[in-house]
């Protein structure tokens, strides 16, 4: 009984631990990104402007569903991935990002107001 105890709080303090760091990584609206990772990025094309990024599926600011993509490289304050098969490249530090605390680890950022890929509004981000 107590070596489960004990793993039950070791799986939650991981999980608490987890959870900061998603939020500290997101911290100034920054997503945290390298080469191979997956995430999910507006499909819009180079004319949209909203570089809406988030670690859920979901919908973007601009109100189209979001791209699993590949991040394909890393510079500083951008990632070039391949969405749809096409190299695009995003901002990662956005001027929005998802506003819901560090439970929440969706990771949406955007340079346009809107939802985040859990429904809730993001925020803007201090400078």
């Amino acid at each position: 009984m107590k070596r489960t105890t004990k793993i039950y709080l070791l799986a939650v303090f991981v999980s608490i631990f987890f959870a900061i760091g998603v939020y500290a990584a997101m911290e100034g609206g920054n997503m945290m990104l390298a080469p191979g990772d997956e995430v999910y990025a507006c499909g819009c094309g180079t004319s949209c402007d909203c570089n809406t990024l988030s670690r859920d599926p979901g919908k973007c600011t601009c109100n189209k569903d979001l791209v699993k993509s590949k991040v394909m490289k890393v510079e500083d304050g951008t990632a070039v991935m391949d969405v749809n098969g096409k190299e695009q490249t995003f901002r990662t530090k956005g001027k929005y990002s998802c506003a819901c605390g560090p439970t929440c680890t969706c990771g949406t950022i955007s340079q346009n107001p809107g939802n985040c890929t859990c429904g809730k509004p993001m925020k803007p981000v201090m400078k």
